[in-house]
């Protein structure tokens, strides 16, 4: 027999064994592991509530696409009722939507055309297939593809929208011989359809049409006279709409002052609400048209148009109705006369009472109110709103004007509800949690987590990575006020330990850093590579209010500075930071703070800054947005005083500049233009400084491809690797190369260098 005290040592083993095998097999998260992560996506409950259809898209990191395919989960049973339903390893699935009796479901695909995945609109045609299994069938043959669809509220039409962008025409099929009959085109659009639904009777079809095409400009185009003019002038669109038992076709608006854009039918079918944007091609064709619209109302019986706002540069959401349709509301800024950025409010009246005033709600509120879905009753109105770290369900109780605070989580969650079957789904995501989705059968379980349902579980690798935990802090800034933000620790953080500081600084200035998964640019391969890393929701930031959101207007940067500075402060206090290993890194806002930081301290040892801006004065007319810049710089036209743009441009103060910075943009960048970063760039390489330029293809604000998004990740941690703490050889093109097949040994991590 064994000694007692090697039964007890064996029983110990025996005990901590698992857990210490699950510490051994854990590694920490790279930027490749990124790369390799599911998206889920397009909720479709059944008619029943019963089932719910959804997309999984899967990266394929070694081919360079994605590729997505559908699924079904039971909504009272979860995850490990999901399976998947279609297997096209070369093609996509898409836009799943349940026949009205439940029977049938439809579905995009481009499985018939040409192998190679990611097909759009232009090879997608229309399939139907049963929920309990069998083969797709396919019901549509359009020549340049169906773009949407949509079955009509009484189940006996499926429509589409179908052809190429200038041409697209609606047609429908009955689903009582929907294998048989042709299909019916129901529009001959000049210039083709835009928008469109079904309204909630079934009774009729809406749809916005541009009032007119230009030929010529498609023949200029055709014949290689490719020039863009910027803000050209393009054809107004209107509201028309379709008789379904008829066919019959009509047009609703006619006010050329406006072009229609958007639009919501009331419940009841008897009044929609739609957004007009301003004939002007100067305040229409921007990126800010958005605060040259106005809501409008239409009465469907007798035809009139009633305009609800009349705003100048001020943007409003909506319109929306109450379920009963008594009510109508939209969101807007709390001032209306002008261009601000006061908490948005939500303002109410009787639908039918006619040019009466709007009832303005949520005053009380420091935070935005929007209108996410109504209770059964109209008595609420619940929308999702960021609260300091995290984002939260909010409930706004119509008659007593109030706010409450519905969910509790240390999480970034956003709870819906599905129009036709009332089903409330969650996306929910925390620091160890990827995005996902829950179901709660009631709204007023919804504040109990216990009484979710978890539908969706796509990244299950995540549970062997090895992640750095989490937390939201608070800190003092200079001047007495209190400043939040997340920080991530490194993994097999110890206290008492000081380890190097990666401060990675959100864009917007209006967002935040929340308790999200893998925020702050890939903050878990940091905290896996043994960082730190601060993320500061500074003085612009949205979550903390509006007074905070709004103080760095006028004076942009040092108010901002401060907080983040104070933040890093506050880790160095705490005996977690080494002060002597610290790097900054952001994208555009986060990068005009970083240039911002460049040239006003010299305590970092590396900085990355990503559409960044250096000089306010060339921007303003460079990016494509204008009133934005002229707000936040003080609010007066830059034409009639040049002086507050040159004091708040980093590039006035270059000359203070030592800190090796790498910079990254993307060449065609219409917010923060390239040549903002190409202005650094140099100035750099004349002053001497460390430097290196990464400039990425395309015309968008972000790297719109992943092979690019992995490269600027790994040559900026190989960047701070060097700097901050005196590792690796900068960045090596290895480091990415490898990644591929064909290219030495498996995949290697993609942020293994130097360690």
């Amino acid at each position: 027999m064994l000694p007692m005290r090697i039964l007890r040592l064996l029983l110990v083993l025996a005990v901590l064994t698992p857990s210490l095998l699950a510490a051994q097999a854990q590694r920490p998260m790279t930027f490749l592991d990124m790369q390799y992560l599911k998206r889920a996506g397009s909720w479709a409950p059944s008619p029943d509530g019963r089932w719910m259809l959804y997309t999984v898209t899967t990266p394929n990191w070694e081919e360079d696409r994605q590729q997505s395919d559908l699924y079904l989960v039971s909504l009272a049973d979860g995850i490990a009722s999901g399976r998947q339903l279609t297997f096209t390893d070369e093609n996509d699935e898409d836009s799943p939507a349940w026949s009205r009796d439940g029977r049938w479901f439809a579905f995009l695909s481009d499985r018939d055309a040409p192998t190679g995945g990611n097909g759009g609109a232009g090879r997608n045609q229309l399939y139907l297939m049963r929920p309990d299994g069998g083969e797709a069938r396919k019901l549509t043959d359009a020549k340049d593809g169906v773009r949407d669809f949509a079955f009509s509220p009484d189940g006996r039409w499926v429509s589409y929208r179908a052809g190429k962008e200038l041409d697209a025409q609606l047609f429908r099929l009955p689903m009582d011989r929907v294998f048989e009959a042709e299909a019916e085109q129901l529009t001959e659009t000049e210039a083709g359809v835009e928008q469109w639904k079904w309204s909630p009777d079934g009774g009729r079809i809406y749809f916005t049409t541009p009032d007119s095409r230009n030929r010529d400009e498609e023949l200029r185009r055709e014949k290689g006279f490719t020039v863009n003019i910027r803000n050209a002038e393009t054809p107004l669109s209107s509201l028309w709409v379709i008789e379904a038992p008829t066919g019959a076709v009509s047009r609703l608006t006619h006010d050329e002052s406006i072009s229609v854009d958007g639009f919501t039918i009331s419940p009841d079918s008897r009044w929609v609400g739609f957004r007009g944007i301003s004939a002007d091609r100067y305040e229409r064709n921007i990126t800010e048209e958005g605060i040259n619209a106005d809501l409008f109302l239409l009465e469907v019986a007798s035809g009139q148009i009633e305009r609800l706002t009349h705003n100048e540069e001020v943007p409003e959401r909506g319109p929306d109705f109450s379920p009963d349709s008594r009510w109508i509301a939209f969101s807007a800024p709390d001032e209306l006369t002008r261009y601000s950025m006061t908490n948005e409010r939500l303002y109410l009246r009787e639908t039918s009472a006619r040019g009466a005033t709007f009832q303005k709600l949520g005053s009380g509120f420091d935070g935005d109110l929007s209108i996410g879905f109504w209770s059964e009753d109209g008595k609420t109105i619940y929308f999702n709103e960021g609260w300091k770290a995290t984002r939260q369900l909010f409930a706004l109780d119509i008659a007593k004007d109030a706010v409450r605070q519905v969910t509790d989580e240390a999480a970034a969650l956003a709870v819906s509800q599905d129009e036709d079957t009332g089903v409330l789904l969650i996306n929910y995501q925390d620091p160890s949690t990827p995005p996902t989705l829950f179901t709660v059968a009631r709204l007023d379980r919804i504040a109990r987590r216990a009484e979710w349902t978890q539908l969706v579980d796509v990244n299950p690798q995540v549970r062997d990575l090895a992640l750095g935990t989490e937390e939201e802090i608070t800190w003092t800034s200079t001047d007495g006020r209190e400043v939040g933000g997340v920080l991530v620790k490194p993994v097999g953080y110890q206290e008492g330990q000081r380890y190097p500081l990666i401060v990675a600084i959100h864009g917007g200035p209006a967002s935040a850093d929340v308790l999200g998964f893998n925020g702050g640019y890939g903050a878990q391969a940091y905290a896996g590579a043994g960082y730190a890393v601060l993320r500061p929701n500074y003085r612009g930031s949205t979550n903390y209010g509006q007074e905070h959101r709004t103080a760095i207007v006028g004076d942009y940067f040092p108010q901002g500075y401060d907080d983040i500075m104070t933040g890093v402060d506050h880790l160095i206090a705490q005996g977690i930071v080494d002060e002597d290993r610290m790097g900054v890194l952001g994208w555009s806002a986060g990068g005009h703070w970083s240039n911002w930081i460049l040239t006003h301290t010299d305590r970092f040892k590396a900085i990355s800054s990503g559409a960044g801006t250096m000089n306010w004065i060339s921007m303003y007319a460079q990016s494509d947005v204008q009133r934005n810049r002229q707000f936040y710089l003080g609010d007066g036209l830059m034409y009639d005083d040049f002086e507050p743009y040159w004091e708040q441009s980093p590039i006035q103060y270059i000359r203070n500049a030592k800190t090796p910075t790498m910079v990254h943009v993307v060449e065609g960048d219409p917010r923060v233009p390239s040549p903002q970063s190409v202005e650094l760039h140099m100035a750099l390489k004349k002053l001497g400084v460390p430097t290196e330029l990464f400039m990425y293809p395309g015309r968008s604000h972000g790297i719109p491809d992943a092979r690019n998004r992995l490269v600027k990740s790994v040559s900026e941690m190989a960047w701070m690797d060097y700097y901050v703490r005196g590792q690796g050889n900068k960045f090596d093109w290895r480091q990415v190369l490898e990644t591929l097949p064909g290219n030495g040994e498996r995949p290697r991590a993609a942020t293994e260098q130097g360690r």
